[in-house]
């Protein structure tokens, strides 16, 4: 089956991403109807860090947003304890680029561990979610392994500071099947504790350029909780 045909199927989830994104056929044809539609709240616990952007992030970003700026990547593992769709692990990579003076953040990567946030995210969204296998947890160390391409990432954090109470407000940018620029609000307060990650990145696509390997600043966060808001299209 060609991508054009794959697409025709389930429009709504052919959107925008790098190429460990990648969805087959055959998960394709398992993945079920999208149940929980936008707004979403959830609660988790995390590990993030910060790392420089540049040519290779920038390229990560659907070809309609790359004439932004990239200024920072974040990457993350997490582990939702409440969400619509239940308990599940995931793994990012998001671009931060600037229009003018104005940031926002693009999933350019995004992995889960169950079914029914894969299509909630991508027919939400349009966040290019795929599946990954999990172990581990974002305070001790996590790794996410793909199931449909041969990629890892896995993130050891080493807490340097007390925990301290932090609020965000942010902007989402994300391209549909339709070519659609789709901007969503988040909003999210959490606790955090700044650490020392040291993270390990390996692919055989692009992955590596960007979501870059080595001891990055980030931080932990045992209490996260945050909102994602219905988009509206640009």
């Amino acid at each position: 089956m060609t991508k054009k045909q794959q697409a025709s199927l389930r429009p709504e989830l052919a959107v925008a991403g790098v190429p460990e994104t990648f969805i087959s056929d055959t998960l394709l044809a398992r993945l079920p109807e999208n149940l929980a539609p936008a707004p979403w709240d959830a609660r988790c616990t995390a590990v993030i860090w910060t790392a420089r952007g540049g040519k290779d992030a920038a390229a990560a970003l659907p070809p309609s947003l790359r004439r932004h700026t990239s200024v920072m990547v974040v990457g993350g593992l997490v582990r939702y304890e409440y969400t619509p769709v239940g308990t599940y692990d995931e793994v990012f990579g998001i671009v931060i680029a600037r229009e003018g003076r104005k940031p926002f953040g693009t999933v350019a990567f995004m992995a889960v561990n169950g079914l029914e946030t894969l299509v909630g995210g991508r027919t939400n969204w349009a966040m290019p979610k795929t599946l990954a296998d999990f172990s581990g947890a974002p305070e001790t160390g996590m790794t996410a392994t793909g199931v449909e391409s041969t990629w890892q990432v896995s993130a050891r954090p080493r807490v340097i500071g007390p925990s301290i109470p932090y609020r965000t407000k942010g902007t989402s940018r994300q391209v549909d099947a339709a070519d659609r620029t789709l901007v969503s609000a988040l909003e999210g307060r959490f606790r955090m504790r700044p650490a020392l990650v040291t993270v390990d990145v390996s692919s055989e696509g692009t992955l590596p350029r960007w979501l870059r390997p080595g001891r990055h600043l980030g931080a932990v966060s045992p209490e996260m909780s945050f909102s994602l808001g219905v988009p509206a299209v640009l």
